[in-house]
């Protein structure tokens, strides 16, 4: 017998479309760009060649429309995994969930979805203006850890060594590593440097940053920085990619975050006028997905 979501479950606007984003179903593509800043999705649709849907609402701003004959859609999501946690599952609900009858649909519909954002580098070598792959996020958030079945997609082995290596502070969330989608990976594997990258729940704290209240452990940041696993080392600290793979795992979704490097944590450098280098990447994403 199909569950039936109720009201209070799955809200619905007047018009039929999704709490937050007010999107319907026919606005969304099956290739999603995911991007921090309302203003960037701007930055993403001007390089469309058509437009179909705009739509906004809050932080929430959808540009539908196509290029290079491929239908995508630009979504932006706010700051935070708590955000992320509202986008993806909505997109989901859009994508699989008949809204009418509020039950699941019987075919899945599989979403890509590719966070192009910003982020601190966490190695000396590695220069502002670099792209960088999320080929595994530590999450530590927490945010995950909430849904049933995260082991069964998480990173198991690493969640052990970076327990073991880091040892966080138990009072914190219990982290959780998450690797992208592997076609994803080798979608752009020449296009960018590909490493571990570190989500935090904060921007300051929780990335290390000293204003006038100072973090609980001032060596976090550089014990999980001198972390490897696998091959792979600590590349980088942001605040989205862990909910962005991980969701998408459990919901059976492609999903891979790239970034542009624009503050160097090593060198306590930073460039705030970056809007080239986000142009690069955008470049870049826009032409790997239509190849």
């Amino acid at each position: 017998m199909k569950r039936t979501i109720p009201a209070s479950e799955l809200i619905l606007n007047d018009d039929g479309s999704v709490f937050h984003l007010h999107l319907r179903p026919e606005q969304l593509a099956d290739t999603v760009l995911l991007v921090g800043d309302p203003g960037r999705v701007e930055t993403v649709a001007a390089r469309f060649d058509t437009r179909e849907e705009e739509v906004s609402n809050r932080e929430f701003h959808t540009v539908t429309g196509t290029f290079r004959g491929k239908r995508l859609s630009v979504v932006s999501t706010g700051i935070g995994t708590d955000n992320i946690d509202i986008v993806l599952t909505e997109l989901d609900a859009l994508a699989n969930i008949d809204l009418t009858s509020r039950t699941v649909r019987p075919q899945f519909r599989q979403l890509t979805l590719l966070r192009l954002g910003t982020c601190g580098a966490l190695q000396s070598d590695l220069a502002i203006g670099s792209l960088i792959f999320s080929h595994t996020s530590i999450g530590m958030d927490g945010l995950l850890n909430f849904y049933a079945g995260r082991e069964r997609v998480c990173n198991l082995a690493m969640e052990q060594a970076m327990l073991e290596q880091v040892k966080p502070d138990p009072r914190l969330a219990t982290p959780y590593c998450i690797d992208a989608d592997g076609s994803l990976a080798e979608l752009f594997r020449h296009d960018t440097v590909p490493g571990i990258t570190i989500s935090a729940p904060g921007f300051y704290a929780p990335q290390g940053r000293y204003l006038r209240l100072a973090p609980a452990d001032p060596g976090l940041l550089e014990r999980l920085a001198a972390f490897s696993f696998d091959g792979l080392h600590v590349t980088n600290c942001e605040m989205e990619s862990s909910a962005v793979a991980g969701l998408a795992a459990l919901m059976g979704h492609r999903a891979a975050t790239i970034c542009t490097v624009i503050a160097q944590r090593v060198a306590h450098d930073s460039d705030t006028d970056y809007q080239a280098l986000i142009g690069h990447m955008i470049d870049t994403a826009l032409a790997r997905l239509t190849e």
